[in-house]
């Protein structure tokens, strides 16, 4: 996932798993010249609704294992990560990241829909879940939403 690559890769820089917020934006906007410095706040923003950065005291913090990835040599993100994700396109990942083909999953996620009755997100929690990966905060967000449309 190009989000989880472009936050990991100012904590592999520097070989640490928290840095001052300022040292995040220098790592994204100088150093790598992948963002101007907004834009490299708004992926701290980004990151943190999907859970993969905390802030703490000026600092942020990898909520994963910034080791574990792996990023290309060539690799440069594009600036549609700074998008929010709706709750299903956060499902999706999740499982994507654990293991699943993308096309295999949203076409099971669809056909759980369809012999379900749900929405597309609740289908998504439901497969996710079946799967052992862990979607509280997404699955929580789309209770949210499906208060919000009474």
């Amino acid at each position: 996932m190009s989000l989880r690559s472009a936050v990991a890769a100012p904590f592999q820089q520097k070989g640490t798993e928290s840095m001052p917020e300022s040292e995040f934006v220098v790592a994204l906007s100088l150093d790598r010249d992948w963002f101007s410095p907004d834009q490299a706040e708004r992926l701290i923003d980004v990151a943190a609704g999907q859970g993969l950065l905390a802030h703490d005291d000026g600092e942020v913090v990898a909520e994963f294992d910034v080791a574990a990835v792996e990023i290309a040599e060539e690799f440069v993100p594009d600036e549609s990560i700074l998008q929010e994700q709706s709750t299903f396109e956060k499902l999706l990942d999740k499982v994507v990241s654990a293991g699943t083909d993308k096309q295999t999953a949203v076409a099971e996620i669809n056909d759980l829909q369809s012999r379900l009755g749900v929405t597309i997100e609740a289908a998504a929690v439901v497969y996710a879940r079946r799967r052992g990966v862990d979607v509280g905060r997404e699955a929580a967000e789309a209770r949210e939403e499906l208060k919000g449309d009474d």
